[in-house]
This record gives structure tokens, sequence and C-alpha cells, in this order.
């Protein structure tokens, strides 16, 4: 796989042009995934720009997708919450449909794949830790019961009111949005209990009526594989984070639990990579260049 770190004895590191020291970086992460026990990829929104996903990093960029949204000036933090279900349900819904029409359909880029070779080659095998709900890892074929996906998932529905605790696939329910005032068309999805409107199984802002039954039992089967490799990683344990930012911090505080605990670190951010500790590699990449750039030292 791999080759060794490149070494120039002619010239010292600190003269080296920049690009040979992205080199060197890439090289040497593709030799720790190498001699990795096992993998853990811990992903946010930066994971699925390079498959035509927004990471709705700013208002702005949320509203180039939304500009019916952006004419009433209504914030991301505002358009994801469980009150827009109840107070602007047809709104909240030609939001959240369309968000899952796109999923649906898009392919994983080409870095999903190589993710999975690499995690899957590990005597110790993988796990994916993600914040991000669009099914992505799923649809490129990681195995269901190696994925926690800590703020629930698009592709499951759930009460709005959570009246009898139960959560149920969306694969029957297909939004007709009209796109251009971000409307829901068709009629709501209801819940089968008591009739009232159905939301996604995710996690929104404010939101106190989240059920997190289905991530919670994620959780729980991470945190027995996490056991299993034992309370010291000493870089046995490689993570590499993708993608994931400082503003909504779970996935980086869930790669900085497991580098205190000794695990290997590679930090994939295109504006964000800083790492600041030398045995750490930091890539500010995309997430789809750095994953095939890192393949090609092999």
């Amino acid at each position: 796989m791999p080759k060794p770190l490149y070494q120039n004895p002619t010239r010292p590191p600190a003269e080296r042009p920049t690009d040979l020291r992205l080199e060197d970086k890439l090289a040497q992460a593709a030799q720790l995934i190498h001699n990795a026990q096992a993998l853990i990829i811990a992903a946010g929104a930066g994971m699925g720009v390079d498959s035509g996903l927004p990471d709705f990093r700013s208002n702005n960029g949320f509203w180039r997708t939304y500009p019916a949204l952006a004419q009433s000036r209504l914030r991301f933090e505002e358009a994801a919450t469980a009150g827009h279900f109840i107070q602007h349900p047809e709104r909240a819904w030609g939001f959240y449909g369309h968000r899952l029409q796109k999923y649906r359909t898009v392919q994983p880029h080409a870095g999903f794949g190589l993710l999975k070779a690499w995690g899957e080659a590990a005597p110790g095998g993988y796990f994916v830790y993600t914040s991000n709900v669009d099914g992505q890892f799923q649809q490129a074929g990681f195995a269901a019961e190696r994925i926690y996906e800590c703020h629930g998932s698009l592709h499951g529905l759930q009460c709005s009111g959570d009246c009898e605790g139960k959560i149920w696939s969306a694969a029957g329910f297909v939004p007709d949005v009209d796109e251009a005032h971000c409307l829901l068309r068709n009629a709501l999805p209801r819940c089968p209990g008591c009739g009232g409107i159905a939301r996604p199984n995710v996690l929104m802002f404010d939101d106190g009526a989240w059920n997190s039954q289905r991530s919670d039992q994620q959780h729980e089967r991470l945190t027995r594989w996490l056991e299993t490799l034992g309370p010291k990683k000493n870089g046995t344990v490689v993570v590499v984070e993708v993608g994931a930012g400082r503003a909504l911090p779970a996935v980086r505080a869930f790669s900085q639990r497991l580098q205190s605990q000794g695990a290997a670190l590679i930090r994939i951010n295109l504006n964000e990579a800083n790492v600041q500790e030398r045995r750490h590699i930091e890539l500010a990449l995309g997430a789809k260049e750095a994953l095939e750039r890192m393949q090609s030292y092999e």
C-alpha cells in the first residue's frame, strides 16, 4: 500500500517547498492507515461536499441553496427547529423534503469507497462516527452496524410530539416540493399513532422531542467496539477525521477524546485543519482530493 515517508537527505525539512511538505504529510497519513490495527472515520458536513451536498457553513451558503428562505431572512438555525414543523409545517417539510430527495439521489464520491476499503483491511475493523444525517455512508456500502449517526438520520421519521416513542422509515414518503417557494405541495406525512405531523428523526436546534432511541443503540455498539480496542490506543488506532468544523463540535470532540487516549489523528479539513500537535497530521484539502492523494502512496 503506501510507500515510506518521503526522505531527501540533501535538503533540510524546513527548506522544502510547501507542496513537498504536503506530500510528506500525505505519505505519512497513508503509512499510518497501512499500519492501523483499527480505523475510526469521524465525518462532518465537509465529507459530503464533493458529492454535491451543501454543508450550510454560513447563512450565505444556506440562502444560495434556498433563496425563498433568504427572502424571509430565515437562518439555518431557525429553519432546522422542531418548532418549525408545528408553526410552518409545509415550509419545514419544503426544506427537509428537498434535502431528503437530494440525499436519496446523490452518489457518494470516490473517497467513501477508499475509506471503506481501508477500514475493512484493518485487522480490528472500523467504525464510523458522523454528525451527518444524509445516509451517505450506508449508500456507499458501509455496514449499518458500524455506523453511529449522532444527530440521527433524515431517512427516518418520528411523531413531532414523539407520542409513542416510535421511529419508522421515510421510504414511503416522497416529497413534492415547490423549490421556488420552499413549500411541500403534497400531503404532510402523519404519525400512524396519533395522526399528528411527522418530522425527520434528526436532532434539531432547541429540540426536546427528538427520539434518540436509534442513535442510542448505534452509540452502544460503538462503545462496545471501542472497549475491545483497550483504554490506550498507542498509535494502533487511527482516526481519519474528515470535514468536521468547529461550529458543531461533536465530531471534533470525539476525535480529540480518542487522540488523548493515544490514537493517531489525521484531520482533513479545507479551512480548519490545524491540530496543533506535531505527532498528528493535518491536511488542508477537500475530502475527495485528500483521500485520493493518500491512496496514491501504494
